[in-house]
């Protein structure tokens, strides 16, 4: 079953991580966003193999008060995690959340630094993702939760 899951993925083209992309650029982006609207940094480490990942981003996205929420709290930074590009130093940096699995969240700060390693699979019910429990975590590790 994840198998065919992984392939009608891939000749869907479903691309939402670039393992070509320059993660050091993107965190540095995504902090200079972030310092100007007081927010923190929301890392999606995954790939585009990973069912999960692809769910996490369609259930995000296709619920328009929980995109709004998304948004108004995060800068969205999705790290690659495949045989490609492992980003490995990016990873070791972020005190090596794949040991969680994938999806896995991290939150930055605005600086850049880590202040919370999040095991997607804490966020789920059944076989998608529970929307309150989603809602709790991003309020709880906004910016203006971590800076009251």
């Amino acid at each position: 079953m994840f198998t065919i899951n992984i392939q009608a993925q891939e000749r869907a083209g479903v691309q939402l991580y670039d393992p070509k992309a320059n993660v050091e650029k993107d965190l540095a982006i995504a902090m200079d966003k972030a310092s100007e609207n007081n927010k923190h940094i929301f890392v999606q480490v995954g790939g585009n193999w990973c069912s999960w990942c692809i769910l996490f981003h369609k259930f995000i996205e296709e619920d328009e008060d929980l995109n709004a929420l998304f948004d108004s709290k995060f800068e969205l930074v999705k790290l690659n995690y495949s045989p490609e590009n492992k980003n490995e130093i990016a990873l070791e940096k972020m005190d090596f959340p794949q040991r969680f699995g994938f999806p896995v969240f991290v939150i930055l700060d605005e600086s850049g630094k880590r202040i919370h390693t999040q095991n997607s699979a804490l966020l789920e019910a059944g076989e998608g993702y529970d929307r309150n429990k989603v809602i709790e975590f991003l309020n709880n590790w906004s910016y203006d939760a971590v800076h009251p």
